[in-house]
Protein backbone atom coordinates (compact mmCIF):
# COMPACT_ATOMS: atom_id res chain seq x y z
CA UNK A 1 0.00 0.00 0.00
CA UNK A 2 0.92 3.22 -1.05
CA UNK A 3 2.32 5.34 2.16
CA UNK A 4 0.51 8.85 3.18
CA UNK A 5 3.12 11.18 2.98
CA UNK A 6 2.55 14.34 4.82
CA UNK A 7 4.25 17.88 5.90
CA UNK A 8 5.80 16.62 8.76
CA UNK A 9 7.07 13.04 7.94
CA UNK A 10 8.16 14.28 4.01
CA UNK A 11 12.01 14.29 4.74
CA UNK A 12 11.75 11.33 6.65
CA UNK A 13 9.94 9.12 4.27
CA UNK A 14 11.60 10.23 1.20
CA UNK A 15 14.36 12.47 1.26
CA UNK A 16 16.22 10.63 4.26
CA UNK A 17 15.22 6.84 3.19
CA UNK A 18 17.70 5.92 1.06
CA UNK A 19 15.97 4.55 -1.87
CA UNK A 20 14.46 5.65 -5.22
CA UNK A 21 10.98 7.56 -4.33
CA UNK A 22 7.83 8.21 -6.44
CA UNK A 23 5.88 10.70 -5.17
CA UNK A 24 1.84 11.35 -6.27
CA UNK A 25 0.42 14.76 -5.27
CA UNK A 26 -3.24 14.16 -5.79
CA UNK A 27 -6.77 15.17 -4.31
CA UNK A 28 -9.67 13.08 -3.35
CA UNK A 29 -11.75 15.64 -5.77
CA UNK A 30 -9.54 14.78 -8.78
CA UNK A 31 -10.68 12.91 -11.77
CA UNK A 32 -7.26 12.28 -13.31
CA UNK A 33 -6.03 11.77 -9.94
CA UNK A 34 -8.68 8.64 -9.32
CA UNK A 35 -7.67 7.28 -12.09
CA UNK A 36 -3.61 7.30 -10.91
CA UNK A 37 -4.75 5.80 -7.56
CA UNK A 38 -5.17 1.78 -8.84
CA UNK A 39 -1.47 2.46 -10.74
CA UNK A 40 0.37 3.98 -7.40
CA UNK A 41 -0.74 0.98 -5.42
CA UNK A 42 0.14 -1.81 -7.50
CA UNK A 43 3.54 -0.15 -8.12
CA UNK A 44 3.81 -0.15 -3.84
CA UNK A 45 3.64 -3.61 -4.41
CA UNK A 46 5.42 -4.50 -7.10
CA UNK A 47 8.28 -2.71 -6.23
CA UNK A 48 8.16 -2.70 -1.95
CA UNK A 49 11.59 -3.91 -1.56
CA UNK A 50 13.42 -1.39 -4.04
CA UNK A 51 11.30 1.84 -3.56
CA UNK A 52 9.22 4.03 -1.27
CA UNK A 53 6.20 4.62 -2.97
CA UNK A 54 3.59 7.30 -1.54
CA UNK A 55 1.07 9.76 -2.01
CA UNK A 56 0.48 13.85 -1.10
CA UNK A 57 -3.08 14.90 -0.18
CA UNK A 58 -2.23 18.55 -2.04
CA UNK A 59 -5.79 19.85 0.63
CA UNK A 60 -4.04 18.67 3.61
CA UNK A 61 -0.35 19.28 2.63
CA UNK A 62 0.20 22.91 1.52
CA UNK A 63 3.68 23.01 2.86
CA UNK A 64 4.82 20.05 0.90
CA UNK A 65 2.80 21.41 -1.89
CA UNK A 66 3.68 24.90 -1.94
CA UNK A 67 8.07 23.95 -1.75
CA UNK A 68 7.93 21.69 -4.70
CA UNK A 69 5.74 24.01 -7.01
CA UNK A 70 2.48 21.55 -7.40
CA UNK A 71 0.40 23.58 -9.63
CA UNK A 72 -1.16 20.69 -11.52
CA UNK A 73 -2.83 17.78 -10.42
CA UNK A 74 -1.74 14.40 -10.43
CA UNK A 75 1.88 15.83 -10.54
CA UNK A 76 4.07 12.85 -10.27
CA UNK A 77 7.89 13.40 -8.59
CA UNK A 78 10.32 10.51 -8.76
CA UNK A 79 13.14 10.83 -6.58
CA UNK A 80 16.44 9.53 -6.24
CA UNK A 81 19.13 10.52 -3.56
CA UNK A 82 17.11 12.82 -1.69
CA UNK A 83 16.98 14.84 -5.25
CA UNK A 84 13.96 15.13 -7.82
CA UNK A 85 15.03 13.16 -11.26
CA UNK A 86 11.85 12.98 -13.29
CA UNK A 87 8.52 14.58 -13.12
CA UNK A 88 5.34 13.58 -14.73
CA UNK A 89 2.38 15.74 -14.41
CA UNK A 90 -1.16 14.47 -15.70
CA UNK A 91 -2.35 11.10 -15.63
CA UNK A 92 -0.33 8.23 -17.23
CA UNK A 93 -0.37 4.38 -18.07
CA UNK A 94 1.22 1.67 -16.08
CA UNK A 95 4.01 1.41 -18.33
CA UNK A 96 4.81 4.99 -18.26
CA UNK A 97 5.34 4.53 -14.48
CA UNK A 98 7.30 1.59 -14.76
CA UNK A 99 10.10 2.86 -17.81
CA UNK A 100 10.28 5.95 -15.26
CA UNK A 101 10.46 4.00 -12.00
CA UNK A 102 13.25 1.08 -13.34
CA UNK A 103 15.54 3.98 -14.96
CA UNK A 104 15.99 5.17 -11.24
CA UNK A 105 16.37 1.68 -9.86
Amino acid sequence: MALEINDSNFNELIINSGKPAIVDFTAAWCGPCRAVSPIIEELSIEYADKAVIGKVDVDSCPEITSKFGIRNIPTILFFKNGEIIDKLVGAASKQVFTTKLTAIL
